[in-house]
């Protein structure tokens, strides 16, 4: 038994936790739980807990369905949601086959595969996301159809004696106890909008770090008496919720990002990094933006990016290369700003290195930067300068990872199988509903 796993035995028996969680998730992200008793945790770190995989989405077909939950002790923590008295804590598992080899469907290990892949290029991988979400009054919409925020600040704004603040503070102070350390947090530009952003780790602990953000803001509005949501765009006039995530390479202590006295201060490793991911994001949007809804975000204005395109500090950037600091070298890096908050983070994270790692690996050549705002081009103006556009909706996403190469490479054949069937089945009854936009629009005039 490894030290860590002595340690997690040792604390659940110096703390009397009673319950212990054991997370993981499915191929579209949801977070998925079952609880096991103390005396069962170190028989788990040996074997693993067995149970049926053909249940969960994306996991394991019927005839293939016993599968293993092996928890992983270095992401053990106390839920502190869960109160003081019977302490309940969580650890994320790897999904193991029953003899024992890494499940080529668990997202987890899509993403440990890549950065394995990073790994044998010389690289460690790190992100930094910026997750916006809305604060709601509840889950149901109010009296005309639509959600009701719990305020109507704006970008920045400080609302005496508003209920985001006291969400933001509680919500805060639970991250930061089950270490997860946060940059800053303020109001969005929509009405009950908010932003927290997570301080940059490796790419495997903010895609698990991520999963618990989801859960505490969750179980901090409950508490508060409000609701938050993760859709990408639950208002017709306000803006999406994105997931801007900065990623840097490093090359042991040294940022491969960084070369000084290039253009932006960008290496060549940069720029074919961004090159990769510029070439294949229409085949990985569906991971990225993987609800119907997320086409409404990313098309809605608000800052949301549509076009492959990338700047120095240009906001309507699909990748923005942010303000170079003198003498901080070591914190370049690049902001992927197409992302969604309600994206699987170990998939999402794990086609996004995948595409710049291939840039660096046959060395594609970056287009210029876009000086302009992008969205202000006309159509004519934005082809003419190589700058098209993500897919418009989630079947053409479908149809652009379907004719990928690629992603079948970064997934697994049985991830990527899984998704597009999940992906073809939401877009289907999607496809079948008559909406009320439809109604209002046809019914009294047709």
């Amino acid at each position: 038994m490894d030290r860590q796993q002595e340690f997690v035995l040792r604390t659940i028996e110096e703390r009397d936790v009673r319950f212990v969680r054991l997370w993981f998730t499915d191929v579209v992200g949801s977070l998925k739980s079952v609880a096991l008793a103390p005396a069962e945790v170190e028989g788990a770190f040996e074997e693993g807990l067995g149970f049926d995989g053909s249940s969960i989405e994306g996991l394991a077909r019927v005839f293939e369905s016993d599968m293993l939950a092996q928890p992983d002790p270095a992401t053990f923590q106390i839920l502190p949601w869960r109160g003081e008295t019977e302490q309940t804590s969580r650890m994320f598992c790897d999904i193991l086959t029953p003899d024992g080899e890494p499940s080529a469907a668990d997202p987890r290990n899509v993403l440990k595969r890549t950065l394995a892949k990073a790994a044998d290029m010389g690289f460690t991988c790190y992100t930094h996301p910026e997750i916006e979400f809305y604060l709601l009054k509840s889950h149901e919409p109010g009296p005309n159809g639509a959600p009701v925020p719990v305020d109507e600040g704006g970008y920045f704004d400080h609302v005496p004696g508003g209920v985001a603040q006291d969400f933001r503070r509680t919500a805060v102070t639970m991250l930061e106890s089950v270490g997860i350390s946060v940059e800053f947090s303020h109001h969005e530009a929509g009405p009950g909008q908010n932003e927290i952003d997570l301080r940059y780790a490796d790419a495997l602990q903010t895609a698990d770090n991520i999963m618990t953000f989801r859960t505490v803001i969750k179980e901090v509005a409950l508490q508060q008496g409000t609701y938050a949501t993760f859709m990408p765009k639950p208002f017709t006039d306000h803006p999406g919720s994105g997931m801007h995530t900065h990623f840097s390479l490093f090359e042991g202590d040294s940022n491969a990002f960084y070369e000084a006295g290039a253009e932006f201060q960008l290496s060549k490793t940069a720029r074919q990094f961004i090159a990769g991911i510029l070439k294949h994001a229409p085949e990985f949007t569906a991971v990225t933006n993987q609800f119907v809804n997320s086409y409404k975000r990313l098309w809605g204005g608000g800052e949301a990016p549509s076009y492959l395109s990338w700047g120095h500090n240009n906001r309507s950037a699909l990748v923005r290369v942010p303000l170079y600091k003198p003498g901080k070298g070591q914190s370049a890096r690049i902001e992927y700003r197409g992302i969604d908050s309600a994206a699987n983070p170990y998939l999402a994270y794990a086609v996004l290195l995948g595409a710049g790692l291939k840039g660096i690996e046959e060395g594609y050549d970056l287009p210029a930067a876009a000086e302009d705002d992008v969205w202000s081009l006309s159509s004519a103006e934005r082809r003419a300068m190589g700058h098209d556009p993500l897919p418009a909706s989630l079947h053409d996403a479908i149809r652009s990872m379907e004719d990928s190469e690629l992603m079948p490479q970064i997934l697994g054949e049985q991830v990527y199988e899984h998704f597009l069937r999940n992906k073809r089945a939401e877009w289907q009854d999607y496809r079948l509903q008559v909406t009320p936009y439809e109604l209002q629009r046809n019914l009294g005039i047709l």
